[in-house]
């Protein structure tokens, strides 16, 4: 058994979410129509994370669309926060290959509009666009975001972020943003 998963955040990078569900394999592109990205979910470093917001108007944002074997669901709860600022939503309508499929993604349980992403966050957001070529829109539209230069340096969230990017051959990540 496996599951389909809607990622539109730092998990775009195949890297980061292998290293995190290693059965996951990269189904194509998505998005979620009348959705919006934001990166208002506050996270344990006071940083903020995406989230995607619902929207009457036709915003629509792309992301990545993968297969992850179904017992491998618990772990990415944990690495998603489920129930500790994500909500996991079990049937989250996504548009790929001109048909409309349910998956999991994860959702804010709670905004704050006055966060700002960690550079290197930012950076591997930006990374998994470019890798699954989600086009030159979504790449400005990311590139624009306001961002906090991370000062801690012995984060581990970050050095495992910058491990992700390395494995893509993005040794610098400030070239991203």
């Amino acid at each position: 058994m496996s599951f389909l998963y809607f990622a539109y955040g730092s998990n775009m990078l195949s890297s980061r979410l292998i290293a995190r569900c290693p059965s996951a394999r990269v189904i194509g592109k998505a998005s979620a129509t009348n959705h919006a990205l934001e990166f208002t979910k506050n996270s344990i470093d006071g940083s903020g994370k995406a989230t995607l917001v619902s929207q009457s108007n036709a915003i629509h944002t792309p992301g990545v669309l993968f297969e992850i074997d179904a017992g491998e669901r618990g772990a990415l709860d944990k690495f998603e926060g489920a129930g500790k600022g994500y909500d996991r939503v079990d049937e989250f309508s996504v548009a790929t290959n001109g048909e409309t499929v349910n998956a999991i993604t994860y959702l804010a349980s709670a905004r704050q509009s006055d966060l700002r992403p960690f550079d290197w966050y930012l950076a591997v957001v930006i990374a998994g666009a470019l890798e699954h070529e989600l086009g030159g829109d979504h790449l400005n539209l990311l590139r624009a975001i306001p961002y906090s230069i991370d000062e801690d340096v012995t984060r581990k969230t970050r050095a495992a972020a910058l491990k992700a990017l390395a494995d893509h051959g993005h040794f610098d990540h400030t070239t991203l943003l």
